[in-house]
C-alpha cells in the first residue's frame, strides 16, 4: 500500500519570511494575496485537475511568484487543499444566511434545495473539484483538519427543520438528515457533472433557461414529496 500523500504546511524558517515579503507592484497585504490566490487556483485545479494544474500559471494570474505561493501554502497539494476547504467553507457561509429556521417547515426545506440547485449551477469549478477529489478517493481531504467541522451546520440545519416538519405533523419519521443532504446534493450535482454527455445522448439543452427552470422545479418537488407524511 502506497504511503498517503502528506500535504506539507506553510514553512516559517527565515528564507520562508523572506519570500514573504510583496512582490513588485503588489502590496503588502497578506489576506487579499491569499484570497487572490485562492480565486484563481480554484479556476485552475476546477479546469486542469491536480496533476493538470499549473502554480506558474496561478503566479501570473495573480501577479505574484511560486515561491510566494509555497510560503502561504506549502505545496502544490497544499494549495489544493486549501481551495477544496475554502469551496465548501463558502457554500457552508451561505447557507447559514438562508435563515431556515425562521421559516416554516416545508418553506425552509423548499429554500434550501433551490439554493443548493442554483449554487451548484452558478459555481461549476466547485462541482468540478469536487469530482476531482473523488478521483483520488478523497485522498487530501481526508488530510483536513476543517472539513468535519464546516459541514456540521449543514447537516443540523436539516435535521433542525426535519424535526419541526415531524413535531408540525408534516413530514415523515425516521428520515435522517445525512441522507437527506446526501438526496439534495445528488439531484443537484447532476445537472452540472453531467450536462455535456446527458445533453449528447438525450439531444437535451440542460442549458436553457426553460429546461433549467423546469428542472430546478422537479427537483424541489421531488425531495419535498419524499419527506412528506402520507
Amino acid at each position: 500500500m502506497n504511503e498517503p500523500v502528506r500535504v506539507e504546511r506553510a514553512r516559517t524558517a527565515p528564507a520562508a519570511r523572506q519570500a514573504a515579503r510583496p512582490e513588485p507592484g503588489r502590496t503588502n497585504d497578506p489576506e487579499r494575496t491569499k484570497a487572490d490566490i485562492l480565486r484563481v487556483a480554484e479556476a485552475e485545479f476546477g479546469e486542469k485537475g491536480l496533476a493538470g494544474a499549473r502554480i506558474d500559471e496561478i503566479a501570473e494570474l495573480t501577479r505574484t511568484s511560486k515561491r510566494m505561493i509555497y510560503y502561504y501554502f506549502g505545496s502544490k497539494e497544499g494549495l489544493y487543499l486549501a481551495v477544496l476547504e475554502e469551496s465548501y467553507r463558502r457554500v457552508r457561509d451561505i447557507e447559514s444566511e438562508l435563515h431556515l429556521q425562521d421559516l416554516e417547515p416545508e418553506d425552509a426545506l423548499r429554500r434550501l434545495v433551490a439554493f443548493t440547485f442554483d449554487h451548484h449551477l452558478d459555481h461549476e469549478n466547485y462541482i468540478r473539484l469536487v469530482m476531482s477529489e473523488n478521483i483520488h478517493r478523497g485522498e487530501y481531504l481526508a488530510q483536513s483538519r476543517r472539513i468535519q467541522d464546516l459541514n456540521v451546520p449543514a447537516i443540523a440545519a436539516i435535521r433542525n427543520l426535519l424535526d419541526r416538519g415531524v413535531q408540525s405533523g408534516l413530514f415523515r419519521k425516521g428520515l435522517d438528515p445525512v441522507d437527506i443532504h446526501a438526496s439534495i446534493s445528488a439531484l443537484s450535482f447532476f445537472n452540472v457533472s453531467n450536462r455535456h454527455t446527458f445533453s449528447l445522448i438525450f439531444k437535451l439543452d440542460m442549458q436553457s433557461k426553460a429546461y433549467i427552470a423546469q428542472r430546478r422545479e422537479n427537483v424541489v418537488e421531488m425531495v419535498v414529496r419524499f419527506v412528506r407524511k402520507l
